[in-house]
């Protein structure tokens, strides 16, 4: 999938289109070649990952991926970690919560050289990609093993710095239709007395608590906190990528504890969000959501799942994948760049 593709248009062999595609998030930014084939098959070639904080401005990142790649296409997705919902005024100004980072869409053509571009929320091409990706870049987690529906609408939700949500929505005859929501931002609703003590916990901080507060990477220090507490540790304190790598690679059974902890929140949100968006299948994505990919399984996180009363037969018949493509960000907003443009040659 990330091998460089030839371009068979410039040889004459096939009709294809070439556009840069990135996804901005507060750390980084990922540039890559997105071709679409004639066939309508998309493919990116090797990407290359910059980071914020070493360039002034996403101006001088684009001139440096350029100065990299030389000539680029004059067609543009971009993928961005925030709303952009006003996009299409001439005077919005796109601001970064984590970086310093401004884009004015308005300015883009004359500024990167590009002709025609579209911007979505970063979690709403992770939906796109979801919906165009091979049935081998799935893991299947639970549920009936068979492949997403080809009519319905799937949930798509990824745990990582915040928790996304999305949704797609497809009629049977190849047409999708992609919904971005807040649906990380629910209330937190605790099933059992551990979750209460986390609950507890965040209200000190926080007047409402959402579900994002609870399933998502930075998370994980308050309920290593929370369960520390209630066997009376003390413990030092950490920030969440030193918890996540004790528990995942290293001897902590606290911090193994708090990953059980994690999945099991995980799929109840994940349950919760399919009652709520009236799913026949999930996905889940996102960075951390990934690096899960061999724990989900065994943790308890299809039990958690299923576990909605007089509705558990109707879960248990749902199937839930994991996405695996490496760069879902990147090939999401390619994908969204040929729906929205239907340029495909």
């Amino acid at each position: 999938m990330t091998d460089q593709i030839e371009n068979k248009a410039a040889s004459g062999r096939d009709n294809t289109t070439e556009i840069v595609t990135l996804d901005i998030g507060g750390t980084h930014a990922r540039f890559a070649i997105a071709t679409c084939s004639g066939d309508g098959n998309i493919s990116l070639d090797d990407p290359i990952t910059l980071n914020t904080d070493d360039h002034a401005s996403f101006q001088t990142a684009w001139e440096d991926y350029r100065a990299r790649k030389g000539k680029l296409p004059p067609r543009l997705a971009m993928a961005i970690a925030g709303s952009v919902d006003d996009a299409e005024d001439p005077d919005t100004v796109i601001r970064f919560t984590n970086n310093p980072w401004i884009i004015r869409p308005s300015t883009m053509p004359e500024m990167l050289g590009v002709d025609h571009y579209i911007l979505v929320n970063d979690f709403e091409a992770v939906a796109h990609a979801v919906a165009r990706a091979p049935a081998e870049d799935f893991l299947h987690l639970t549920g009936p093993a068979e492949p997403l529906p080809e009519s319905g609408t799937i949930s798509v939700i990824g745990p990582g710095t915040g928790l996304g949500v999305a949704h797609l929505w497809r009629d049977g005859t190849g047409f999708t239709h992609v919904q971005a929501t807040e649906g990380g931002h629910v209330d937190f609703s605790p099933l059992d007395t551990v979750e209460d003590a986390i609950l507890a916990r965040l209200r000190k901080r926080h007047t409402r608590v959402s579900a994002e507060r609870v399933v998502s990477g930075p998370a994980i220090v308050d309920i290593y906190a929370t369960l520390a507490a209630m066997e009376g540790r003390a413990i030092r304190e950490q920030d969440d990528v030193a918890i996540w790598k004790a528990g995942m690679d290293g001897p902590d059974s606290l911090a193994i504890a708090a990953i059980d902890r994690f999945c099991l929140s995980l799929g109840a949100v994940a349950g919760d969000t399919a009652l709520a968006q009236g799913a026949s299948a999930v996905v889940i994505a996102g960075g951390l959501g990934y690096r899960l990919r061999d724990h989900l399984p065994r943790s308890g996180f299809a039990e958690r799942f299923r576990a909605k009363g007089r509705f558990a037969s109707l879960m248990a018949a749902l199937p839930v994948k994991l996405i695996t493509h490496p760069q879902p960000g990147l090939f999401g907003a390619a994908a969204a760049y040929f729906q929205h443009t239907g340029d495909q040659r």
